[in-house]
């Protein structure tokens, strides 16, 4: 069952984005008005190094209250590659650059409000070049085995689902179900 979207204008934007109101068409025939949010793509990065550790991000979100471990990600600028943007998110936020970035997954973590899509990254190792330039974006910025991941997402110690979901696949492809 397909629903139509015949028409859309928006009500609100700024630099990040668009709330925009769309005329949707049900199956049925009847329509609704539903309002949804236009976004720029996230770029995500890590980094795992020999000693199968992943680069990750203690910090808190005011939005909801919480306290969490996360990959430093940011917003794609305009005519940014997305893989180059990673990279950069990375090293602000995290002090940290790193090497060849590989594409781990794309996902669209609320595509029944909003039309983001988060893509993450990642590389084996990267290399310290100094205090991260971005360092309001976290508490700390740790080398966490990656051994530990299933269990901290369980715990909800990774509340972010494009999280979640990046460092279980790198789990996952790193060191197998077992």
């Amino acid at each position: 069952m397909q629903w139509t979207n015949l028409n859309e204008h928006t009500v609100y934007e700024n630099r990040w984005f668009r709330v925009n109101l769309a005329d949707v068409e049900l199956p049925d025939g009847r329509h609704l008005d539903h309002f949804l949010i236009r976004l720029r793509p996230v770029a995500v990065a890590t980094a795992v190094n020999e000693a199968n550790e992943v680069l990750m991000l203690w910090r808190h979100r005011f939005i909801t209250d919480s306290w969490g471990w996360e990959l430093a990600a940011g917003v794609v600028e305009d005519g940014e590659d997305i893989a180059a943007a990673a990279a950069r998110e990375m090293e602000e936020e995290t002090g940290w650059r790193p090497g060849p970035l590989r594409h781990l997954l794309t996902v669209e973590p609320s595509n029944g409000l909003t039309d983001a899509r988060h893509h993450l990254y990642w590389s084996e190792g990267a290399t310290y070049i100094g205090h991260p330039e971005d360092d309001f974006e976290s508490s700390r910025r740790e080398w966490i085995p990656l051994k530990l991941i299933p269990d901290m997402v369980a715990r909800g110690e990774v509340p972010a689902a494009n999280m979640a979901a990046g460092l279980l696949l790198l789990h996952h492809l790193r060191l197998g179900d077992g």
